[in-house]
């Protein structure tokens, strides 16, 4: 068995452990918007408790198809093309199991969440990376010609997390249509990780170290593209959005054949999702534009806020275009490797981070990599910025 314990989740517990402050794992440390909260009492006041329907509650399902429509222009049958799983985590290993096969290859931009290789192992079939690179700026990118030459006659698919985590790459409609492309020539699906679709950043703030962005980015989901809805598996959940990661409800959206599948393999691995947060995350589907706009300018400060605290503190990072990590360059600080900077990071500064190697098939690729992620209220990142002052007196 080639799988090991998740790396984040064991910063988590070293974090506690040291009482440092965890800016590790990805969830945050503010509350739930109480409508949202409100809602789950009382579906469950409401007797909400039993059983629902395996692949999900028909008026969240619903909800699904709305907001989709609303924020991506497609239209989805709740019926036929949704299945509510337990958070994207069970979406994308569901839709892997069933639409994988023994001895195919599943293509990984790597640095990768590092659920997605284990996903690929355990559907029986065989990783195959291709390095994300990154400008002195702190963009990352893609060599097209490498990309092109991982996809044979036995690729499956390919797993595209956008905005991206770690790396926090938002990717562009034109990367996105030379995917699409490659997966039309060799027959491919696309699984499209989109918990972070909400939260993209506008511009870089111009202070001497970070740049205006030259164009404001845009979330284009994979689907959107002619010809691909019909070969694209899009995973999401309530858990960023709305910042409930341990409701651990989310869905995927897919063709019908494909969700046939992907229902049967969710009933046995789930049987399903819980029943009153299904309620509730209906009624948080339908929340007005001004919430999702309240939600990016809040990331937006809290970026704002992080990324020259820790370029002021040496680490080399750019500024993310999504998502809420910022991955960094811990080479100017000397130490052996990740692990060890860790290790340090969490008992002598005080601030919980996560190697960047575990993000890396090939570990050497982030052996002077840590991430740092900024999902916190804003003490608790004043506490992590007065901490990383230590780092400069080293």
């Amino acid at each position: 068995m080639r799988l090991t314990e998740s790396v984040i989740r064991e910063m988590s517990r070293e974090a506690a452990k040291y009482n440092a402050v965890n800016l590790g794992q990805g969830f945050p440390d503010f509350a739930a918007p109480y409508a949202v909260k409100e809602k789950a009492i009382e579906a469950i006041a409401a007797d909400h408790n039993q059983y629902a329907i395996t692949w999900g509650v028909k008026s969240f399902r619903d909800a699904i198809a709305e907001k989709t429509k609303r924020f991506l222009g497609l239209d989805v049958d709740p019926e036929s093309e949704i299945t509510v799983t337990c958070g994207s985590t069970e979406g994308m290993i569901a839709g892997m199991l069933a639409c994988i096969d023994e001895g195919e290859e599943v293509v990984l931009f790597e640095p990768f969440y590092e659920n997605y290789a284990p996903d690929v192992i355990l559907s029986d079939a065989k990783p195959v990376h291709v390095p994300l690179y990154q400008t002195a700026a702190g963009d990352w990118y893609f060599e097209r010609d490498e990309l092109r030459a991982a996809f044979n006659e036995r690729t499956k698919a390919i797993i595209i997390c956008t905005p991206n985590n770690p790396t926090g790459k938002v990717f562009t409609l034109d990367e996105m249509e030379f995917i699409a492309d490659l997966c039309k020539e060799f027959d491919a699906l696309v699984f499209t990780d989109e918990i972070y679709e909400h939260i993209i950043y506008r511009g870089r703030r111009d202070d001497g170290q970070m740049t205006m962005a030259t164009n404001n980015p845009k979330h284009v989901c994979m689907a959107q593209i002619d010809g691909m809805q019909e070969r694209t598996i899009v995973v999401n959940s309530l858990s960023k959005t709305y910042s409930v990661t341990g409701w651990r409800v989310g869905y995927c959206i897919a063709p019908p054949e494909i969700t046939n599948a992907i229902r049967k393999v969710h009933d046995f691995l789930t049987v399903g999702a819980a029943n009153p947060l299904q309620h509730a995350g209906a009624f948080a589907l339908s929340l007005p534009d001004k919430y999702y706009n309240a939600l990016q300018k809040e990331y937006q400060l809290k970026r704002d806020f992080i990324v020259p605290v820790l370029q002021d503190a040496g680490f080399r990072c750019g500024a993310p275009e999504g998502a809420y990590y910022v991955m960094t360059d811990i080479s100017g600080f000397g130490f052996e490797n990740d692990i060890e900077f860790t290790k340090y990071m969490i008992r002598e500064i005080g601030v919980a981070v996560v190697p960047g190697s575990s993000f890396y098939h090939d570990k050497s690729l982030g052996s002077q990599k840590v991430r740092f992620c900024f999902c916190k209220k804003d003490e608790t990142l004043q506490a992590a910025a007065e901490r990383l002052e230590k780092l400069k007196k080293g």
